[in-house]
């Protein structure tokens, strides 16, 4: 079958042929229809997340048809529409026991540590397959694994209540669901922040208050339009240092800020009057869990999350295509979501 692996840190992708997937009694063969780039993906080919063992085969957003299954497997069966929870885990250990399989002893994510999306086939244990409602495509299927279930992981972890103030500091993939997932967890006012006109449009058709941080002081815009007062909530969803900074400059007394955003670079603080004065947290954030899907998904067939609008555009398993829609992220482009479709 086709892959496009990673090969060596720094480089472009490149495409392989590859033995399909052995399927093990207790796994499930899937024939790929979607396979969404994300910008960790981005992050994974310049090093600043490390990737083994090389090669390894990007993409762990992804959604298709389960192809085969072992002997073991008694809840999905070949034809089903499946989505892909990107944590691979033993189920056993302290952290899955205790429902944080993010941090299982021999975890495993697909596309960084175990093959991923980026081909025609991949084989993943039972659990890991989640059933795909006829009402959500493929492509928007594969969306979800990560940056709408990364983006609803956060605001669990933010403690969102009804009637508090978000701001969502980033309108890619992860921000457009997280507008949206914030709006219907009870959020009186939802703020997005970005510097593209084009982002800005997508979140103020989703219910949120544009910032435009090209602009503007998006601290001081946020504190404006509040009042004075602030953000009850922020997500970081860039990963850039500034924007971590404002994110928590621009919380209430009490806020939480909830970082995401992948960086190598640290972050200045003034501890006390912007931590520990006004008793505002800084918390991260990572990946999701299984749990969460079947709400996330739920709240997609119903239409709570519209995913319409993330999906800008769909390119071929092809090698180019994939290194030129990873360039595009890097620079911050105008794209909310690239997804392959092999």
């Amino acid at each position: 079958m086709k892959a496009v692996r990673l090969v060596e840190v720094g480089k472009p992708l490149e495409l392989h042929q590859v033995p399909i997937p052995s399927v093990g009694e207790h796994d499930v063969l899937v024939r790929v229809r979607a396979a969404g780039i994300c910008h960790s993906d981005v992050h994974y080919r310049a090093g600043k997340s490390p990737v083994y063992p090389l090669p390894m085969t990007l993409g762990h957003e992804v959604a298709g048809v389960v192809e085969a299954v072992g002997r073991e497997v008694r809840r999905v069966r070949p034809g089903d529409r499946v989505c892909l929870h990107y944590m691979v885990t033993c189920g056993n250990c302290f952290y899955c026991s205790a429902g944080s399989e993010q941090f299982c002893e021999s975890g495993r994510m697909i596309g960084h540590y175990t093959d991923g999306g980026y081909a025609e086939f991949i084989a993943v244990p039972e659990r890991n397959a989640v059933l795909l409602p006829e009402e959500i495509s493929f492509e928007q299927g594969a969306t979800l694994m990560c940056a709408s279930a990364t983006a609803l992981h956060a605001l669990r972890k933010s403690r969102l209540r009804g009637g508090e103030t978000l701001a969502v500091f980033g309108v890619g993939g992860l921000g457009y669901s997280a507008i949206q997932l914030g709006r219907a967890f009870g959020a009186r006012e939802v703020f997005a922040v970005d510097i593209s006109e084009h982002k800005l449009s997508l979140a103020e058709k989703v219910g949120a208050t544009p910032v435009n941080a090209a602009r503007t002081d998006p601290v001081e815009e946020i504190r404006r339009l509040t009042g004075g007062y602030g953000v009850d909530v922020a997500l970081e969803l860039i990963g850039l240092p500034i924007t971590m900074e404002q994110a928590l400059r621009s919380l209430a007394v009490f806020g939480r800020a909830v970082i995401v955003g992948i960086s190598d670079r640290p972050i200045s603080v003034d501890t006390y009057r912007e931590l520990l004065g006004p008793e505002r947290e800084l918390i991260g954030s990572n990946d999701h869990l299984l749990q969460e899907l079947p709400l996330l998904i739920e709240l997609a067939r119903r239409g709570a999350l519209d995913l319409s609008e993330v999906v800008s555009r769909t390119i071929p398993l092809e090698a180019g295509a994939i290194n030129a829609a990873l360039d595009d992220l890097e620079h911050f482009s105008e794209h909310v979501r690239t997804v392959i479709v092999p």
